[in-house]
């Protein structure tokens, strides 16, 4: 009998599930060399930077200051090495730098420069949506005190123009009464004229 396959989610969930595995796998061999690199320093009496943990332990300085267990780690052996004194350590000599830790340091410093750049664009892009929102926001603000204008504008000349149809029916009304009181004037007027005696 044939096991029924998988779900597409469970495929699915079950992909994702390996992938945080192997993250959370990755991020603690890099907190664990990290860490040793720290103890490293520490013991040899050298300065203990950023920059020179990263270096040791082979990963990026954004690693460093991003992981609060390194980035305390690092703190606390610069104030130890502030509190006690660094022990005066022999500076390697040209000799002693390889071209393999040339080539390490290279790929290092190339792999800081684009998580820098990458850092920059996100930074870039959240000032450009930030700056858009705040235009928008304006011209927004704009197009609603307009529209509030034309509304009242259009309420005004709404109201002037019943006043006027009031204003020309009243008026109507009046030429309708003064045409009447013409009409008897006249019909009076002929009146008087035929009971007056002729000579």
């Amino acid at each position: 009998m044939k096991i029924p396959a998988a779900s597409g989610g469970n495929d699915r969930n079950a992909r994702v599930e390996r992938l945080r595995v192997s993250r959370a796998k990755d991020s603690e061999d890099k907190t664990r060399r990290a860490l040793d690199a720290v103890d490293g320093l520490l013991r040899s009496g050298r300065r203990i930077t950023v920059t020179q943990v990263a270096r040791e332990a082979s990963v990026s300085t954004w690693f460093v200051y991003n992981q609060p267990q390194v980035h305390q780690a690092v703190q606390d052996g610069i104030t130890a090495q502030r509190a006690r004194g660094r022990r005066n350590s022999v500076a390697p000599e040209a000799s002693q730098v390889s071209p393999a830790g040339l080539r390490t340091d290279l790929a290092l410093a190339r792999e800081e420069i684009k998580d820098l750049k990458k850092e920059r664009d996100r930074l870039r892009n959240r000032v450009r949506l930030s700056l858009g929102a705040e235009l928008e926001g304006v011209n927004r603000n704009e197009l609603i005190e307009r529209v509030q204008q034309i509304e009242q504008r259009n309420t005004a000349l709404e109201q002037a123009l019943s006043e006027a149809r009031d204003q020309i029916a009243a008026l109507e009304g009046q030429l309708r009464v003064a045409e009447d009181d013409l009409t008897a004037a006249r019909a009076s007027l002929r009146r008087a004229m035929r009971s007056v005696p002729t000579p």
